[in-house]
């Protein structure tokens, strides 16, 4: 089961960054940084198979059959010699020729069973496989009538393992693939790598359920970080891409629409100090026109510029009053009444884009689907395993060529 010379490369989880808006930096400080993870950064399919170059000594062990042969060739013929010359056999005689034969008997059994041994080392060396050194071992096939066996073992020179079906000497079907001291996937594999439905799990507690394509996250599928943060929906090459939910352990929660794994697009963001946004997002920031609710009461509609207001709006304070015009980097800088053509303009797409982001579909039916067809992956994939080791113990060959 050699043959991959190609490593795995997994794609961290770019799980958003927080807006730029005070209230909300703390709020996903823990899921970037559990982004960056060291469990993150594992591959999506097996490393190259363990080999350990074998020393081939069979020529040995010829020519040290050749030499006790050639003893034993001499020593029969002085015992004929002596035997002959007497013209009558002797008590002293037969003891000599039972003797002869007997440490030939001797000598040519530790010599097969030598070479045996060499032969059996020298082929478990160089791959692993399942069940003993019997029959074809490089291409084992199947007897006549004797059902295929798919389900296998494959061990790595850095401690992974994987239990499960192979096919043309990859992994593929279901199995269980055990990072050692790390973690496991449990799922479907097509051609070496990731692909279908499956769960990750890790030591510290991420785990992610959902579908995949390729080795990558692909599809619908919930990953929650071992500090309770999460998101849930849309994936595309192991990024959160398309709409989703983006939920903290702080109580702080994002519903809309990401971009290669930022927030981008519109979206309706609950802060963890109360604050409530919902409008446009560009590049993981407020960007754009939105309506921003602050705890206190006091409400923003108007245009925002990297999580600033900028261009125009208007504020409006808990108690009606209001101020509206032109803002810069967060201060009024031109004052204009509220009834400004532009103003209006500003508070009438904020308002539009608060409305859509609220009414955006949500993927949670989908999300549900996929964490079922993946839990259901996930337990064929340990069945499929549990033959795998009975096989190994009953010394049944995987077949790779099916």
């Amino acid at each position: 089961m050699e043959g991959h010379t190609s490593k795995l490369t997994r794609a961290p989880s770019s799980l958003l960054r927080s807006p730029t808006l005070r209230s909300s930096v703390h709020s996903l400080a823990a899921l970037d940084s559990a982004g960056s993870d060291p469990e993150e950064i594992k591959p999506h399919s097996p490393p190259p198979s363990a080999s350990v170059a074998a020393v081939s000594r069979g020529g040995n062990s010829g020519h040290r059959l050749a030499f006790f042969s050639f003893l034993l060739t001499i020593f029969l013929i002085t015992i004929s010699f002596f035997y002959l010359r007497d013209q009558s056999p002797s008590l002293w005689n037969l003891s000599l020729a039972s003797a002869a034969v007997a440490a030939a008997s001797l000598i040519l059994k530790r010599t097969r069973f030598s070479l045996s041994r060499r032969r059996r080392s020298r082929s478990d060396s160089v791959r692993w496989f399942i069940g003993d050194d019997e029959g074809d071992v490089e291409n084992p096939r199947p007897k006549i009538g004797e059902k295929t066996v798919r389900e296998g073992v494959e061990f790595y020179s850095n401690g992974d393992f994987y239990e499960g079906e192979f096919h043309k000497g990859k992994c593929s079907g279901s199995g269980v693939y055990n990072f050692f001291g790390q973690g496991r996937y449990e799922g479907d594999w097509v051609d070496g790598k990731y692909d279908g439905y499956g769960i990750e799990r890790w030591a510290r507690g991420s785990r992610y359920r959902g579908q995949y394509h390729h080795g990558l996250r692909h599809g619908f599928g919930v990953y929650r970080f071992y500090n309770g943060d999460s998101f849930a929906g849309e994936w595309v090459g192991g990024q959160s891409h398309g709409r989703g939910v983006q939920s903290c352990s702080d109580g702080s929660c994002y519903v809309g629409e990401f971009k290669f794994g930022v927030k981008h697009g519109l979206g309706f963001y609950h802060f963890r100090n109360g604050d409530k946004y919902a409008g446009e997002y560009f590049g993981d920031k407020i960007h754009g026109f939105g309506l921003y609710h602050f705890a206190n009461g006091h409400c923003y509609e108007g245009s925002w510029h990297e999580g600033r207001r900028q261009g125009f709006g208007s504020y409006t304070f808990r108690r009606g009053e209001a101020k509206s015009g032109e803002w810069d980097c967060g201060t009024l800088k031109n004052p204009l009444p509220l009834g400004d053509p532009n103003v209006q303009r500003a508070m009438q797409s904020a308002r539009k884009a608060s409305e859509k982001s609220i009414l955006l579909p949500r993927v949670e039916e989908q999300v549900n689907k996929a964490v079922n067809a993946a839990n259901k992956a996930a337990t064929t994939a340990r069945v499929a395993a549990i033959k795998a080791v009975e096989n190994r113990m009953n010394g049944k060959f995987c077949n790779t060529e099916v």
